[in-house]
């Protein structure tokens, strides 16, 4: 199991067999699940433009216990529950706390990863159970995987990170006093300003360059994503795929827009690249 903001392609997650529990957005005073057309990436994009109040919010224990109960029901005899960063989000909290009343043995695993880096990361675990492995291996290799990847982002402002907290208000102030373009990344499971850049310019150019430095001469599965920017994400991926082609080996790079819930945190124009290793 993981959520919905591992933001993994439908098809790959109907071939591993991932059972993906949705988290919420609040968009005004209504309350939706990602992953429907009520919070689709483009209505939020929209919403946080015209400044209405846009929120998350986690699944509440009782879907996790429910999602257990059912999956126990049709056979499950051990679950992985694998989540996005527990200092982003309380739906690692939700799992744990729903995992100690299941009626199978749980696994609740964070990741202290965001987006594409946690889809990897439980798509490894997904392949570690397929070949035999058990429910701790598998917890294992995905967080080695986690832990290897690396996220990196660019944002035309930090006010959205600061509107939702994830980010200080300082920092945010510093930004904008400086027309910095920044570029972030995941750090021990929290966002950390990596680069600060004078133009987007460059920063896009850096951000390409930073994937490519990140991938080295390993082998990489590769993801970038976006928020309402279609077209750069677009230049950006195709400038990867010749870039990384050895590293790819011809395997797909994805390219696709961000789930609702982690682009009402960084705000349209958001462009992303997730570098993540193969395992051994």
């Amino acid at each position: 199991m993981t959520d919905s903001t591992a933001s993994l392609p439908p098809e790959v997650v109907a071939e591993h067999g991932i059972v993906v529990v949705p988290l919420q957005v609040v968009i005004g005073a209504a309350v939706h699940e990602e992953g429907t057309p009520e919070a689709s990436p483009a209505r939020v994009a929209a919403a946080l433009r015209e400044f209405l109040p846009v929120s998350t919010s986690r699944p509440a224990p009782a879907v996790f216990a429910e999602t257990y109960d059912r999956l126990a029901t049709e056979g499950a005899e051990e679950i992985i529950s694998l989540h996005l960063s527990g200092d982003m989000s309380g739906t690692f909290e939700s799992a744990q706390l729903a995992a100690r009343d299941a009626t199978v043995p749980v696994t609740a695993v964070d990741s202290r990863q965001v987006g594409v880096a946690t889809g990897f990361a439980a798509v490894t675990a997904a392949q570690v159970v397929a070949a035999g492995g058990t429910a701790g291996e598998a917890a294992r290799a995905a967080l080695e995987r986690a832990a290897e990847s690396s996220s990196l982002f660019y944002v035309d402002t930090l006010e959205y990170l600061r509107r939702g907290g994830r980010i200080g208000a300082a920092a945010a102030l510093f930004g904008g006093a400086l027309a910095v373009k920044p570029l972030l990344t995941i750090a021990d499971g929290r966002v950390s300003t990596l680069e600060k850049v004078r133009t987007s310019g460059r920063a896009l150019a850096r951000l390409e360059d930073l994937a490519v430095e990140r991938a080295g001469e390993r082998q990489v599965d590769v993801s970038v994503s976006h928020l309402a920017d279609a077209e750069r994400a677009g230049q950006l991926a195709d400038r990867l795929r010749i870039r990384l082609a050895g590293n790819l080996d011809g395997r797909e790079l994805w390219c696709g827009e961000l789930g609702a819930v982690l682009g009402a945190h960084v705000g349209p124009g958001m462009l992303a690249v997730c570098v993540s290793p193969l395992p051994d």
